[in-house]
């Protein structure tokens, strides 16, 4: 079973329903780097990394990690590490896993170009805890904690996000 995510920023799970934040150009191609899309496709749920200074590890049947403060992800299309983690300092530009801000206090890794990656196709696609009144992400999906945290706990290694334009 999928977890399902359509416009305008809807995710359903298990016959549940959820408020999704989605990036601020909608769900579509995505067609380069820092477009603000959220990738129509379906992707597999890769990996969960979560702040142990800031909650217990996530109950979930995928695999699990505690984001470090040396965490970072690749976003530059030219570098040969692009749209994967990263220890930092990098050279590269990249993103910071350990934020203060609390969104990727619990975040999903995506499937998203990933095999193989693809230079300016789109990097760190991930499903994340969502900003005060579900803002515009930059391309990700993002809920709120609890229903991030019930969604994760019914989750396998099967499991995949659908992105679509459409409800079923």
């Amino acid at each position: 079973m999928d977890l399902h995510l359509f416009p305008p920023g809807f995710l359903t799970w298990k016959g549940r329903e959820y408020r999704c934040a989605i990036g601020p150009r909608g769900i579509g191609e995505k067609t380069r780097e820092g477009d603000g899309v959220t990738p129509v496709g379906r992707f597999f749920l890769r990996r969960v990394h979560y702040r142990a200074d800031r909650g217990a590890a996530p109950r979930t049947g995928l695999p699990v990690r505690a984001i470090t403060r040396e965490d970072g992800w690749c976003d530059d299309p030219e570098d040969s590490a692009y749209n994967r983690l990263v220890r930092l300092p990098y050279p590269a530009s990249h993103e910071i896993l350990w934020r203060r801000d609390g969104l990727y206090d619990v975040v999903i890794e995506l499937g998203y170009n990933d095999g193989p990656v693809v230079p300016g196709k789109g990097s760190a696609i991930f499903i994340h805890i969502t900003r005060p009144g579900y803002r515009p992400t930059e391309g990700c999906a993002a809920l709120g904690l609890d229903d991030l945290l019930e969604i994760l706990a019914d989750c396998e290694p099967e499991t995949c996000l659908r992105i679509s334009l459409k409800p079923d």
